[in-house]
C-alpha cells in the first residue's frame, strides 16, 4: 500500500509513490501545465501509470498558496493562478478517483523533516526556508499550526526596521544577491547565490559584507521567534542551508544576541534540514497518513 504524492510548483510537478515507513520509490515531474484542463490531464496520466504498477491508497498534495484542506480550497496567490478559489479538491478527488490530502508547500516542508528529518525527535518546531523570499511554518505537538487566517508560521512578513522592511526582503538568497549587485555596481541579474558565496569564499569583502547582513537578520528572526513561540528546535531549508557552513554561522550571529542580552538563557536549537527537495513531497505524506 502506498500514496501518491504530487508536489505542485510553478515550473514543475514533481510527484512520487511513497510507502507508509516513508520510502520513496518510483519518482518523475513534469512541466506545470499552463491551464487547469492540461494540469488535470498531467496528474491523470501518472495515477493511470503508477496504479499499474503499485496498488495507490490515495493522493496527497503539496500545494502553493494558502491551502484550506477542511475547505477544500486554496486561497491567495501563486505563480499558479487557477488552482485558487474554487473547491479543487473534490475535483481532484474526483479525477483521480482515490481520497486526496492538500497541504501548503512550505508546511509540507515542515512535517517531512518533523516525520523522518532533521526534527524527527521533535513536537514543537519553527521551519524556515530561504529563497526568492522567507517562507516557513510552525509546527505545534506534531502538526501544522495554520493559525486563524491560514498564515501561522508566515515569518517573511516580520517587520525589521522602521522603513517597514519585511523579512523576506531583509533575509532571502534573492535579497542578498541584489545588494551585493548594488555594492559591486554590477548588472541586476548578473550573480546568483552560488556566486556570491564563491565570492565571499574568495575574500571579497562585498560578498561577505552581503551575506552577514543576511545571516544577522535571520538570527534576529529566530532569537525573536525562540522568545515568542519557544520551539524545541528551528530547521532552516531552501538551497542555501545546504552550505555546511550556512546553520554554524546563524549560531555564531545568534551567540552574539545571546551575550548582549543577558537575561535570555535559552538557546535556540538551529538544524540544517536533511531532505531537500523530497520534504515537500514526504510532508504531503505524512498530512496524508494524519488526516485519513
Amino acid at each position: 500500500m502506498a500514496i501518491l504524492a504530487f508536489d505542485v510548483g510553478g515550473s514543475s510537478v514533481k510527484y512520487a509513490v511513497v510507502k507508509k515507513d516513508g520510502t520513496i520509490g518510483e519518482k518523475g515531474s513534469f512541466k506545470t501545465p499552463a491551464d487547469l484542463e492540461g494540469f488535470y490531464k498531467g496528474l491523470q496520466q501518472v495515477k493511470e501509470k503508477m496504479a499499474s504498477e503499485h496498488k495507490i491508497r490515495g493522493a496527497a498534495f503539496s500545494m502553493p498558496g494558502a491551502v484550506d484542506d477542511e475547505r477544500g480550497i486554496i486561497g491567495g496567490a501563486s505563480a499558479i493562478p487557477y488552482i485558487h478559489d474554487f473547491t479543487i479538491k473534490k475535483a481532484l478527488e474526483k479525477i483521480l478517483e482515490l481520497p486526496v490530502t492538500m497541504e501548503n508547500d512550505a508546511n509540507c516542508a515542515a512535517l517531512g523533516e518533523v516525520w523522518l528529518g532533521a526534527a524527527k525527535d521533535k513536537k514543537d518546531v519553527a521551519f524556515l526556508v530561504i529563497g526568492s523570499g522567507v517562507g516557513g511554518a510552525l509546527v505545534k505537538n506534531g502538526h501544522i499550526h495554520h493559525g486563524a487566517h491560514l498564515h501561522g508560521g508566515e515569518f517573511g512578513f516580520m517587520v525589521v526596521d522602521e522603513e517597514g522592511t519585511i523579512l523576506s526582503e531583509a533575509a532571502s538568497t534573492e535579497h542578498m544577491v541584489r545588494h551585493c549587485e548594488q555594492m559591486k555596481g554590477a548588472a541586476e541579474g548578473s550573480l546568483d547565490g552560488k556566486k556570491v558565496f564563491a565570492m565571499a569564499d574568495d575574500g571579497d569583502a562585498d560578498a561577505k559584507l552581503a551575506i552577514k547582513q543576511m545571516i544577522e537578520q535571520l538570527a534576529r528572526a529566530i532569537y525573536n521567534i525562540q522568545y515568542s513561540y519557544d520551539p524545541e528546535c528551528f530547521v532552516i531549508g531552501g538551497g542555501v542551508s545546504a552550505r555546511e557552513d550556512f546553520v554554524p554561522a546563524i549560531d555564531a550571529a545568534v551567540n552574539k544576541i545571546l551575550e548582549k542580552v543577558r537575561i535570555a538563557r535559552v538557546r535556540p536549537d538551529v538544524r540544517q534540514a536533511k531532505f531537500g527537495n523530497d520534504a515537500n513531497l514526504l510532508g504531503a505524506v505524512y498530512h496524508f497518513l494524519q488526516h485519513k
